[in-house]
C-alpha cells in the first residue's frame, strides 16, 4: 500500500479554531486555551492520507516528542531517503508521525499515547525503559509553510537518564546525534532545524 493510501487521523480545522477564533501561530502553552483546544481533538476522524495533505479545511494532529538527557537533545536529519520529501536535509529535535486509529479505542488521550510510543519506536533505539510518559508542554501551529499548514503539533518532552544511549533505527531515513540544548539557538544550527523544532527550542 501506497504511503499516501494510508488511514490517518484529522479533526475539521473550522471546528477546531472555532471558525478561526482560536488559530494562532507558533506556540501554545497558555492552559486554558491549551486544554480547550486539546479536548475538541476528541472529534476526530480518519481519511486518506493523500487527501488530508492538500485539503486545508482538516488538521493532522502529530505527536511531536523531544527525547531530553539532562542538557542535552537527541538531534536527527532526515536523509534523502527517507518518506517526506519536503522535510529531507533538514534537523529535527522531535520524533514524530501520524496518528492511526487504534482498534476499539475511541478516547483521544489513549490514542495519543499509542501512536506517540509507537512512532518512538519505529525511529529510534533506546538503551533504557521509557517508564515514565511523555510530558505534554504545548501545542505548535505553523501557518507559514506548506507542511504546517495541514498539520498541527502535539509537543511533549521525555527525560531520559543522563547515560541513556539513543540510535536512530532507519539508517538509510536518518542520522542522529546529542546536542547541548543551548546550542539549539546559536545561529547556523537554527537555521538549519525544522519549523516545528525552532519553535520548541525556545522553551528548552
Amino acid at each position: 500500500m501506497s504511503k499516501m493510501d494510508e488511514r490517518i487521523l484529522v479533526v475539521d480545522r473550522g471546528y477546531l479554531f472555532e471558525d478561526e477564533a482560536l488559530t494562532f501561530q507558533g506556540l501554545l502553552t497558555d492552559p486554558v486555551k491549551f486544554k480547550h483546544i486539546m479536548k475538541k481533538f476528541n472529534n476526530y476522524f480518519e481519511v486518506r492520507r493523500g487527501d488530508a495533505e492538500v485539503n486545508f479545511e482538516w488538521k493532522q494532529p502529530i505527536p511531536y516528542t523531544i527525547i531530553r538527557r539532562g542538557k542535552e537533545v537527541f538531534v536527527y536529519k532526515r536523509l534523502s531517503g527517507g518518506g517526506e520529501v519536503r522535510l529531507h536535509d533538514q534537523l529535527s529535535i522531535g520524533v514524530g508521525g501520524h496518528m492511526n486509529k487504534i482498534n476499539d479505542i475511541r478516547n483521544w488521550n489513549d490514542n495519543l499515547k499509542i501512536n506517540m510510543f509507537r512512532e518512538i519506536g519505529e525511529e529510534l533505539r533506546i538503551d533504557t525503559p521509557l517508564f515514565s510518559d511523555p510530558t505534554i508542554v504545548g501545542i505548535v501551529n505553523d501557518e507559514e509553510n506548506e507542511v504546517g499548514r495541514v498539520h498541527i503539533c502535539i509537543l511533549a518532552v521525555i527525560d531520559l537518564p543522563e547515560d541513556a544511549e539513543v540510535e536512530v533505527q532507519e539508517t538509510e531515513q536518518l542520522e542522529g546525534y546529542w546536542i547541548r540544548t543551548k546550542d539549539l539557538t546559536k545561529a547556523g544550527l537554527f537555521e538549519s532545524l525544522e519549523s516545528w523544532s525552532q519553535i520548541a527550542a525556545g522553551i528548552l
